[in-house]
């Protein structure tokens, strides 16, 4: 559902808004008990049966964009319980990032078939033949499957020669290769935390809006109305994220009026990355280990430490291109705060890791990106532009699909050391992911460096994203293309990663 506009997207949007206008006016964060009503209107319903309903969720949604974690359902609790602490610039969030607001989930069925009005009561009936369990019955002309009975092995689906029976899958399910999504005693969604990498994908594929993430806009806002320096570092997967008119130079221009200090794509560090990650390859591959692991994608590194952390010692010890880029500001700023603009809701996890929070002092993403932009009613199409971004490489913006992190390496590798045997292997999604790596444990990628990203073509599919996946993939693709300089090793940076290692 990424990139198509709905009603859930418009709602999302319009939180993020009322949050960081509330941010900007400076009047306390004691007015976010009055935005559930600014944000539903009126006295009827949008699309829940209820209005009281809507506005309850509606207040959950805000105290998750401050970085608040939901109420109890069973008492009286004001939308700003807690806020004190967490409507201030230092503020962290504390886990589970990844939210499911119980009433507002849609209990969705879960892995069950069912004969749909296709059904053409046909003589041959090969769905009720096929049942290895005698799960199908045929009532008033038509076919049905006892649910007690079914297993669930699909055969009457490939059997039905109408497709008449369909697969119903719970999306936010289907989406998580995790396998963490649960059911409470309502047959309500719930998230397994315990295998939860807070990749994102469920919150992009409820249809129901009923999951989100926690966010820090407040914060940011208070960070920039108290004056400090605040230096955004923006992944490379922003560009057209905010519309065709939203040209670097726009783009630029349009931070500088939220408030940053300065603005410097993650590219740089993504350059820096390639340059390790290359260096690292060559000294340990076969030397010291059979493999080795990209580091840049969050949700792939927590996933290996979950489900293989035999595996971990073979993670590339290379810094993220958002942590190099950070420590880059700091250094260049002492005393500055960093904010991270991107694509991906685990960055948000990565980003209060014990040994990065001094580095990277707040997440955003494109969403979050957009509400600010509309609370200070920045308009792409007529603002002018300033200087554009051209620190980074044409490699370096290509982390931002899928397979662009190991072809930057690998290119490196071939340009640097011609005789050097490198191979490279990727996988997109977290169950495709999983599958490599089960390979790689058993020896079947000696010699390989391996990519994995958990969203679905990259950190373009990231769930902070605002277009379709292949639109924003060409769009990267082009803006590749305008680089100034292709190769990591033409990068003014390119010594400066161990410095910041």
């Amino acid at each position: 559902m990424r990139g198509i506009p709905s009603l859930i997207t418009d709602i999302r949007k319009k939180v993020f808004t009322e949050v960081a206008r509330m941010a900007y006016a400076g009047k306390g964060y004691e007015c976010a008990n009055d935005l559930p009503y600014v944000i539903v209107p009126g006295d009827r319903p949008l699309h829940r049966e209820s209005v009281f309903l809507e506005r309850a969720i509606a207040g959950e949604r805000v105290r998750l964009a401050m970085g608040l974690g939901l109420r109890p359902s069973d008492g009286r609790h004001l939308v700003t319980e807690g806020m004190d602490q967490a409507a201030v610039a230092e503020s962290y969030y504390e886990p589970p990032l990844i939210n499911i607001i119980p009433y507002a989930c849609h209990a969705c069925p879960t892995n069950q078939y069912k004969v749909s009005n296709y059904c053409q009561n046909c003589l041959a009936r090969s769905c009720e033949k096929v049942c290895p369990k005698n799960a199908i019955v045929v009532r008033n002309h038509r076919s049905y499957i006892d649910l007690d009975k079914c297993i669930r092995c699909g055969k009457c689906a490939k059997a039905c020669p109408y497709n008449a029976i369909v697969h119903l899958e719970r999306p936010c399910a289907a989406s998580c290769g995790m396998d963490a999504i649960e059911s409470d005693d309502q047959g309500r969604a719930v998230i397994n935390q315990d295998k939860c990498v807070a990749c994102g994908q469920c919150l992009v594929s409820c249809p129901f809006g009923a999951i989100a993430d926690k966010g820090q806009i407040y914060q940011v806002i208070q960070s920039i109305l108290q004056g400090q320096k605040v230096v955004a570092i923006v992944a490379p997967a922003f560009i057209g994220q905010f519309g065709k008119h939203s040209t670097p130079g726009k783009f630029i221009a349009a931070m500088k009026q939220l408030g940053f200090h300065r603005i410097v794509e993650v590219a740089v560090g993504a350059d820096m990355c390639t340059i390790e990650e290359a260096r690292d390859f060559l000294e340990k591959v076969p030397a010291e280990q059979n493999y080795m692991a990209t580091s840049c994608c969050p949700a792939w590194h927590s996933m290996i430490g979950k489900l293989y952390p035999g595996e971990m010692e073979k993670i590339s010890m290379t810094l993220t291109p958002m942590v190099f880029t950070a420590r880059l500001m700091k250094k260049k700023y002492p005393g500055c705060k960093v904010v991270f603009v991107g694509p991906c809701a685990a960055k948000k996890l990565e980003a209060i890791r014990a040994n990065i929070r001094s580095d990277v002092d707040f997440v955003l993403t494109f969403e979050e990106l957009q509400g600010m932009f509309e609370a200070k009613q920045i308009n792409f199409e007529t603002i002018e532009p300033m200087y554009d971004l051209n620190e980074g490489t044409a490699m370096g913006r290509g982390f931002a699909v899928a397979g662009g992190v190991a072809g930057a390496v690998e290119r490196l590798i071939r340009e640097t050391n011609p005789d050097a045997q490198v191979k490279t292997a990727r996988a997109e999604g977290l169950r495709d992911c999983r599958k490599l790596m089960l390979l790689a444990k058993a020896g079947k990628y000696n010699g390989y460096l391996l990519e994995g990203m958990a969203c679905p073509g990259g950190c373009v599919a990231g769930a902070g994203t605002l277009l379709p996946v292949e639109l924003a993939a060409k769009v990267v693709g082009n803006y590749q293309s305008e680089a100034d300089i292709v190769s990591p090793m033409e990068s003014p940076y390119r010594d400066k990663g161990h410095e910041l290692d």
